[in-house]
């Protein structure tokens, strides 16, 4: 099943992980997609993967999401090599770790630049730029409902980023372009095994309840595609039940 044949897909913090994932499942469904991550032979590396996971064509952006001006490159780069932007998934990420009331002004602006306003400034490029049937798929975390110690900046941000889901599906609404929400639990990448909550033992996870890039780029796929043309404004947990425990 190919649902993005002739679609166009921009994919942040796409060159490992979690995105990465991402980006191949759009292309292996006939998307044409734009790589935007930091690193040029990481970016280079995805560009061949999703190449070969069957993307007809795929490009890649430099991107640091925080710089508006970067991001407004990556959309352009879009524009200018396939003619549309449809698809943009926010799933470029940062997560900090230290108690709460070692966190200085400057460590909350990094996370919240990178998790919120990275998906902000692509927010408000697919609201100029995005035709009818556009669609945004922001990654958030369970972390915006249910979180754990020494990661308030990260737990905030994600929740923030929900209540941007919410506000882009009610102003697209009348342009046709929906936005949603995916909230992984513990997924199998670098960035869940290097958590030293986990490190230390301090946090511990049943194996039943970590899941793979896969079931996450699964569920973005499904949101991004024409079989949710009606669903909008939606938080999605891809967490194996991990929120249902008492």
């Amino acid at each position: 099943m190919r649902r993005f044949e002739g679609l166009s897909a921009i994919v942040t913090g796409a060159a490992s992980g979690i995105g990465l994932a991402i980006a191949k499942r759009l292309g292996s469904e006939g998307a044409r997609l734009v790589i935007a991550d930091l690193n040029q032979d990481a970016i280079d590396e995805a560009l061949e993967a999703v190449r070969q996971a069957g993307a007809p064509d795929a490009a890649g952006a430099v991107c640091d999401v925080a710089d508006e001006a970067a991001v407004q490159t990556a959309v352009h780069t879009a524009l200018v090599r396939f003619g549309a932007v449809n698809v943009i998934v926010n799933n470029a990420g940062l997560m900090t770790f230290k108690a709460l009331q070692d966190f200085d002004h400057g460590d909350w602006l990094k996370v919240l630049a990178v998790d919120v306003m990275g998906a902000a400034h692509f927010t408000r490029q697919g609201l100029l730029h995005m035709p009818c049937g556009g669609a945004i798929v922001n990654i958030a975390s369970v972390h915006a409902v249910m979180t754990t110690p020494n990661v308030a900046p990260y737990a905030a941000a994600k929740a923030a980023l929900l209540s941007l889901t919410r506000s882009t599906a009610i102003e697209g609404k009348a342009r046709g372009i929906r936005a949603n929400a995916v909230l992984p639990g513990a997924i199998d990448t670098p960035m869940l095994w290097s958590n030293p909550n986990l490190k230390s033992g301090a946090e511990k996870l049943d194996p039943r309840d970590i899941g793979k890039p896969e079931h996450i780029a699964a569920a973005v796929a499904f949101l991004a595609s024409a079989d949710a043309a009606f669903i909008t404004g939606a938080a999605l947990p891809v967490d194996g039940g991990r929120l249902a425990q008492l």
